[in-house]
């Protein structure tokens, strides 16, 4: 007989037990039982979830539209607010069509089911996400993983086996790490063994790269080295939903076949309208970025002179390693105390004995919220055991 209750208080004595909590919460303030918060662990990296010209183009959208789509694509779901993100999508990232998915969580999963099947391989990062992970088995392809960002291990894997078709798949930018893919050299190995690379770039495209364009154009690369880009626009965009961008055949492909863009309700227009405003803000406010990069760089100067444990990232997303879960949870936990909200990231979330503080930047933070986090962080981590800071 299960027993599900015995199962969940042994993640919880092992201090891996999560569970929601309702917030107050608008831009990176929030209230949750009865404190106010600073925020220092959402992905509205560019502050346009609350921005009110954003607001404004979704209010007009649902007032015209309707809260809701009324079906599939295929079906009723598809309106001209679609149609005109995802022109406006594909002109942006430089590729010639893009086709727009309900969550980041259904384009990943439907993208690689469509393109692989058994008697292909999918190579994937070791850190790559989960949706990543579960489009590779639902597609019955061969799944290689690689060590992570280590490009000889993965042309190792790639010179095993005889397959039909061989599908890359990274992140570019990894969400708990804050590095970026070395998605140069994985471009190389895709075209030296005949194989396509797909780039999630989930949290790297508004980030990173010439005008917010992503690690690929970071990396200098376009259309013919990266031939599947996901995106997601529920964090730089502040919005909601995904979207798959590439070439002509790509994304009529994807309309036949993404099960996952198929058989699920469409965005509501109004969410299309309110993006299509924030990508129009993340293309003219070069200032957003600019934020982001001096803020980053004030934290890691304020958190190395602590002697926290960072990780090589130079991106908004600034992991503080503490290793065991139960410590990382109690120094969340002492933060709150303080008056901020940064969770600890714990297995299967990330490797075990790898436990974190993912604190993330966002446009929103003054100079003076990073200040004040840093002066917690240095108390409540002077107050952790000596064995977890050694």
């Amino acid at each position: 007989m299960w027993d599900l209750a015995a199962e969940t208080r042994a993640r919880r004595e092992a201090g891996l037990y999560r569970r929601p909590r309702a917030l107050a919460y608008r831009g990176v303030a929030a209230e949750l039982d009865g404190r106010q918060l600073r925020v220092f662990c959402s992905n509205d990296y560019l502050g346009l979830a609350v921005e009110p010209r954003v607001i404004a183009a979704f209010q007009r959208a649902a007032a015209e539209h309707g809260v809701g789509s009324s079906g599939a694509h295929l079906i009723t779901g598809h309106r001209r607010e679609h149609d005109a993100l995802e022109e406006e999508l594909a002109d942006f990232l430089g590729r010639r069509r893009a086709l727009l998915f309900s969550t980041g969580y259904m384009a990943n999963m439907g993208v690689i089911d469509a393109l692989v099947r058994p008697g292909d391989a999918v190579y994937q990062d070791w850190l790559n996400h989960a949706s990543l992970y579960d489009g590779g088995r639902l597609s019955g392809a061969e799944v290689y993983r690689y060590a992570h960002a280590d490009t000889a291990d993965l042309a190792a894997r790639l010179e095993q086996g005889d397959y039909r078709r061989r599908l890359i798949v990274t992140d570019g930018l990894f969400s708990m790490d804050g590095d970026l893919a070395p998605l140069a050299e994985l471009a190389a190995l895709a075209r030296a063994h005949g194989g396509w690379l797909m780039v999630d770039d989930a949290h790297g495209i508004g980030v990173v790269g010439p005008g917010g364009r992503g690690s690929a154009a970071a990396a200098g690369l376009g259309e013919a080295e990266v031939p599947v880009l996901v995106g997601t626009l529920g964090k730089a965009f502040g919005s909601s939903g995904a979207f798959v961008a590439g070439s002509e055949e790509l994304i009529e492909w994807c309309v036949q076949k993404a099960r996952t863009y198929i058989y699920t309700t469409a965005l509501p227009p109004a969410v299309c309208a309110a993006t299509r405003e924030a990508l129009r803000l993340l293309r003219e406010e070069e200032w957003r970025r600019e934020r982001l990069t001096l803020l980053t760089a004030r934290f890691r100067a304020g958190a190395t002179q602590i002697g926290l444990s960072l990780m090589p990232s130079n991106t908004p997303i600034q992991p503080i390693v503490i290793g065991d879960a139960t410590a990382a949870v109690a120094l969340s936990r002492g933060l709150e105390a303080d008056g901020f909200l940064v969770t600890a990231i714990r297995p299967p979330t990330v490797p075990a004995g790898t436990a974190r503080l993912r604190v993330t930047l966002s446009a929103l933070h003054s100079e003076a919220d990073v200040d004040a986090l840093l002066t917690a962080l240095e108390r409540r981590w002077r107050q952790l055991p000596t064995a977890v800071r050694a």
